[in-house]
């Protein structure tokens, strides 16, 4: 089930952002549930 939500982001990070999943072909949102799930994950999105 998909949650909608609003987020508020200093716009010059966003635009960057929003230009890297462009760049990417990749949806700005599942990029950042992604990015939410590597932090959650047990490792905390390190690398070790």
């Amino acid at each position: 089930m998909q949650k909608k939500v609003t987020l508020s982001f200093d716009e010059r990070t966003y635009e960057k952002f929003r230009k890297f999943c462009n760049e990417h072909a990749i949806m700005l949102s599942k990029k950042l549930e992604l990015e939410m799930e590597k932090i959650m994950s047990p490792k905390g999105g390190k690398n070790e």
